[in-house]
């Protein structure tokens, strides 16, 4: 398995220089990500979130957030807490693929990497670390090992990790106030996800009671899996958001008690969702195409391999000979191909925030995004490229960050938030730069402005 490269923390240091603005009051930001938290909910009637709906009316809000491309999960965490895109903070999608073993390489509960070999550029907490603020972070993906979270359960996605990379005195402290936090794996695996979620909300509470750091970062996940299953605005996904709202109810009412007049509460999410009964297999038009061998579902080799991400999809040529021209035979054949919405070529890579491949061999020579109704599988099996449609609806996100459906959530609440602010659709590139200027931390080279229409100014 490849290593992907190490850049000295120092060296993060110097290209994200921050400091504490000494005029700006001593404050706690503790952003919240909703994974899945569509931003047509706040609007939904059906819905019933009446927490989220009391920060925005009170505090303020974006009309819409667009995610980074692909719009999954370990990317966009990542863009939320950088401020730049992926092309810059270097995870790309939830999986690559190592061009060289021509294997796929999961990013997804950091099965194998720590923070520093994955985010090659400066963290909102790396930089509130460096100011002499206290940091942490709850299920956050992406920061297994980080050396500036001075407490943290990473988002793994093993028990072994989480004894392994998790704060060892935060995790006694969980058991003598009997926080089961050794159940987490094992309710995952069996579906008690709400549970989970509740024990995070409680770990959070604890943080915020005790320990009072100046930035802290929760991630909950019951809504993206209940949409996953279900579909989004089913009577599940609406069930499972509603204990979303409950879990944010919990750490605000902690926070106000905790921290009073000096904490903002930001609500974010990595994406929005989208419904699906059809499937498209790239794959197996590569395979049949004699482009790709397989032995049942184990790709064996071959020329170009497509790995799928959900409602995107990268598609990767492994031979240098004849590049260009088969790059390009591969886009006409993916644009004719139905259920593929678009194509995204090299020449507009840098357009979508994604790098070189000739700088970077994690991306892929194109990306496609899924037309309405369809997701993408890695499956080479069978005959056939695109099903027809299946018996029930099913919930996706990767594809379109441009779609209204595929956009995320911005809430935020409290110190230094100008209440009743509201603000159009912003790129979720600004939440760090905004997060730093809530913390009076001076920050630079992030690819988003602050949301200063949001901030009171004071």
């Amino acid at each position: 398995m490849f290593r992907l490269s190490i850049l000295p923390l120092a060296l993060f240091m110097l290209l994200g220089a921050a400091r504490v603005d000494a005029e700006t009051p001593e404050r706690m930001v503790l952003m919240v990500s909703v994974d899945g938290l569509a931003n047509f909910y706040l609007d939904d009637p059906v819905a019933e979130i009446p927490t989220l709906r009391r920060l925005a009316a009170e505090g303020a809000r974006a009309q819409g957030m667009i995610a980074s491309m692909p719009t999954v999960t370990w990317p966009n965490h990542t863009t939320l807490v950088t401020g730049v895109h992926p092309g810059k903070h270097g995870v790309l999608g939830n999986s690559v693929l190592d061009r060289v073993k021509n294997e796929i390489v999961p990013l997804v509960v950091d099965p194998i990497f720590n923070k520093d070999e994955l985010v090659k550029v400066p963290t909102i907490y790396d930089l509130a670390k460096q100011a002499g603020l206290k940091t942490a972070a709850l299920i956050w993906p992406a920061t297994r090992g980080a050396r500036t979270l001075d407490w943290t359960i990473p988002d793994v996605g093993s028990i072994a990790l989480v004894k392994q990379f998790a704060t060892p005195s935060l995790l006694e402290e969980f058991t003598a106030k009997g926080i089961p936090w050794g159940m987490q794996e094992e309710w995952w695996n069996t579906g008690r996800i709400a549970e989970r979620d509740r024990m995070f909300a409680q770990m959070g509470k604890h943080l915020l009671g005790l320990h009072r750091p100046h930035l802290l970062l929760m991630h909950f996940v019951e809504l993206d899996h209940a949409q996953h299953r279900f579909g989004p605005r089913s009577p599940q996904a609406y069930a499972a958001l509603k204990n979303q709202d409950a879990c944010v109810a919990e750490l605000w009412q902690e926070l106000q008690r905790t921290h009073g007049g000096r904490a903002t509460l930001v609500v974010v999410s990595d994406h929005g969702f989208v419904s699906y009964r059809r499937r498209v297999l790239p794959n197996v038009l590569l395979r049949q195409e004699g482009l790709l061998t397989a032995l049942g579902t184990r790709i064996t080799g071959g020329s170009v391999r497509a790995v799928a991400q959900g409602g995107a999809c990268f598609v990767y040529v492994l031979r240098d000979e004849d590049r260009a021209a088969q790059v390009a035979k591969l886009a006409e054949q993916f644009r004719q191909l139905e259920g593929v919405g678009a194509v995204i070529s090299q020449g507009d890579f840098a357009a979508h925030g994604l790098p070189d491949p000739a700088k970077n061999p994690q991306m892929a020579d194109l990306v496609l995004s899924a037309a309405s109704g369809f997701n993408f599988v890695d499956s080479p099996i069978g005959d056939v490229v695109v099903t027809p449609p299946d018996g029930v609806t099913k919930g996706s996100h990767g594809s379109d960050a441009a779609e209204p459906d595929m956009h995320a959530t911005f809430v935020a609440w409290g110190a230094g938030i100008q209440a009743g602010a509201r603000c159009g659709t912003v790129s979720n590139t600004s939440v760090a730069p905004t997060i730093g200027a809530l913390l009076g931390l001076k920050v630079k080279n992030m690819d988003g402005p602050v949301l200063q229409p949001l901030l009171d100014g004071k």
